[in-house]
């Protein structure tokens, strides 16, 4: 009776693993807290309404990083209109209507190997092709095409793991009632795999928020706020340091409370990212909602 499989056993190695389980995930709580922690100790003093809303200037004695919250937003936005359609519809057809052959796994081969590269890599690129060739100078819009270069295998990779999810029988069954391709993609599948395919979207914003080397070589660092109306086009062509470029060089020259003031910020806007992955996700998920 005793080595009947309906006994529960209790095993010594069984307890040591789950011992070791729960002390894993203790350590990577205990290592975000730690450095949220450390991060808000050192920069909360810097964070005001000033800190916040004015951009750096020697004359007017400010020394803010609204400039380099606008800049953020830039890139931000305009990466993210350029790299989504390109990475959702390369991965749609990847997996609808490409046959699978040596092509299909040679591109996925080149996506996985492009999400590995440096990102420093990516702005040494950025800056021979849309700087120097293009002619297009440090700018926000250089930033964004080669951030775009760097997300692209990450949205494309995402939304294909989060087309494969959808059952075969939901093609199998819009197919049968007479349903167009493009049709049953459009009002099936994507909604369907909705909530994977803003998870990675959401994964690739946090990952432009956090962004440094390349747009050191791209974007430039500027920090100016627009002036007018007509201003805020023009910006994309003038050049603009993101948060963490400017968290860079308020580290190199020694200013580091006003840095652990950005990162503050930064740890806010990663936060919301995270919260809005969550929230966004389960607004789409069609299978929660029938």
């Amino acid at each position: 009776m005793n080595d009947s499989i309906l006994v529960k056993r209790k095993r010594p190695t069984d307890n040591i693993i789950y011992a070791l389980i729960f002390l894993s995930a203790f350590i990577s709580v205990a290592i975000l807290v730690g450095i949220i922690v450390y991060v808000v100790a050192k920069g909360i003093g810097q964070v005001n309404w000033s800190f916040l809303t004015t951009a750096r200037s020697a004359i007017k004695g400010t020394n803010g990083i609204a400039g380099n919250i606008v800049n953020t937003l830039y890139i931000v936005i305009i990466t993210v209109v350029i790299a989504t359609p390109i990475g959702v519809g390369s991965a749609i057809y990847l997996n609808e209507y490409a046959h699978p052959g040596k092509l299909v796994r040679l591109i996925e081969f080149t996506t996985e190997t492009l999400s590995g590269i440096p990102s420093i890599i990516f702005g040494m690129f950025g800056l021979v092709l849309f700087n120097e060739t293009f002619h297009l100078g440090y700018s926000i819009i250089t930033g964004c095409l080669t951030l775009t270069l760097m997300v692209l295998p990450l949205i494309t990779r995402n939304t294909q793991e989060a087309l494969k999810t959808v059952p075969k029988s939901y093609r199998d069954g819009a197919l049968g009632m007479g349903a167009g391709k493009w049709h049953m993609i459009r009002t099936i599948i994507l909604p369907s795999a909705m909530p994977g395919i803003i998870t990675g979207i959401i994964l690739a914003i946090g990952r432009i928020v956090g962004e440094s080397a390349a747009l050191l070589f791209t974007a430039g660092a500027g920090y100016t706020l627009p002036k007018s109306f007509e201003a805020l086009f023009e910006k994309v062509t003038q050049a603009g340091g993101s948060l963490t470029i400017e968290m860079y060089f308020r580290m190199q020259n020694g200013k580091y409370g006003e840095a652990f003031g950005i990162g503050i910020v930064l740890l806010i806007i990663v936060l919301i990212i995270n919260f809005a992955t969550k929230l966004l996700a389960a607004r789409f998920d069609v299978n929660k909602k029938g």
